[in-house]
């Protein structure tokens, strides 16, 4: 792998906005001639792309990318979690809109490498990291709705604070009654950039009416709870741990897997099942419904203080986070930043 060299680096002193700032160096790849020209990769200083107005991407939206993060402890060791499940999932997106496969394995040292490289930016405050986005886009100057003959992969690094910007506090949730952000069949079981760019109009209604984030419901039936923006959601209802069953339009979060696989292991009582609107509904009001969080790479675990819902507001619990969203949060985290021991394996040390 090649490595360019910075003329001048950045001031690492920067704002921990997310997603606002990115350091000094990028890695890049190219597909063309019928392959991924590995032999030219490098890292290279972060700058802007040069494309054609006609470029594909612009106009067919045929995307991929993923999220993950670097983190790094008082004791200076620097940790990616569960980074092969990143490449492996970015795989499978490719699949879904006929980008070329790349090989995994390079790709994730790559990855590694620029981490490594750029260990000086990853913050060290309670709930800072460096997020790492690897990306994938179509880059052939022409018109046309086929796949694409040439791509960029490419990953680039910003140092990161909490994703909302009230931190850890509870958010709120408006259940999406209208829209929809993917059905089975589409291209919601991928990270894919057009499942987002159809979330964003919801969204931004949501925001004005004064919630955080949308959480949908199924595109068929219209009542079934499916995830949030950014985040899979898990309700606890009589004591039990419920998270929507993956079906074909549901991310398959990594945090999610790793938040299943922990209650479990630790003896609570997790489903994967359809999870109706009207039963979220009606255990909140007879108070079994005790707490509702959501994960992801982003903010983790984000606590849920209330959902609202033709007009009305339901207060989750004592509208504060609850006890199992508080020990998933603080084991994950803990496992993360080696607080915790890493039973499971999902923890890579590079340094």
């Amino acid at each position: 792998m090649k490595f360019i060299k910075c003329k001048e680096l950045k001031d690492k002193n920067t704002d921990l906005k997310f997603g606002r700032n990115f350091t000094d160096y990028m890695f890049m790849m190219t597909y063309h001639d019928g392959e991924w020209d590995y032999r030219n990769a490098c890292i290279k200083p972060y700058e802007p792309f040069v494309l054609d107005p006609s470029t594909s991407v612009f106009h067919y939206g045929q995307a991929v990318f993923e999220g993950l993060k670097a983190y790094k402890n008082d004791k200076g060791e620097v940790r990616i979690f569960r980074s092969m499940d990143n490449m492996n999932r970015m795989l499978e997106s490719c699949w879904r809109v006929c980008i070329p496969a790349f090989d995994t394995e390079v790709v994730h040292n790559a990855l590694v490498e620029l981490v490594k490289l750029e260990k000086d930016w990853i913050p060290t405050a309670e709930g800072t990291s460096l997020y790492i986005r690897p990306f994938i886009i179509a880059t052939d100057p022409a018109l046309g709705v086929h796949a694409a003959k040439n791509y960029i992969l490419a990953i680039i690094l910003s140092p990161v604070g909490a994703y909302y910007a009230h931190g850890f506090d509870p958010v709120s949730l408006y259940v999406e009654e209208h829209y929809k952000r993917a059905c089975k069949g589409g291209t919601g079981h991928h990270k894919v950039a057009v499942n987002y760019a159809a979330s964003i109009l919801a969204s931004e209604e949501a925001a004005k009416r004064g919630y955080d984030q949308t959480l949908w419901l199924d595109a068929q039936e219209n009542k079934y709870m499916e995830e949030v923006g950014s985040m899979n959601i898990f309700f606890v209802i009589n004591g039990v741990v419920v998270t929507p069953a993956l079906g074909g339009s549901i991310l398959p979060g990594i945090t999610r897997r790793s938040t299943v696989e922990l209650l479990m292991s630790r003896g609570y009582k997790v489903e994967e099942r359809k999870v109706s609107v009207d039963e979220v509904i009606n255990a909140s009001l007879d108070g079994s419904l005790t707490e509702i969080f959501g994960t992801g790479t982003a903010a983790v675990v984000s606590p849920v203080g209330k959902f609202g819902y033709k007009g009305r507001d339901y207060v989750v619990g004592d509208g504060n986070m609850g006890k199992i969203t508080k020990y998933v949060y603080d084991e994950l985290t803990g496992i993360q930043t080696g607080k915790k021991p890493d039973e499971f394996g999902w923890v890579e040390r590079l340094v």
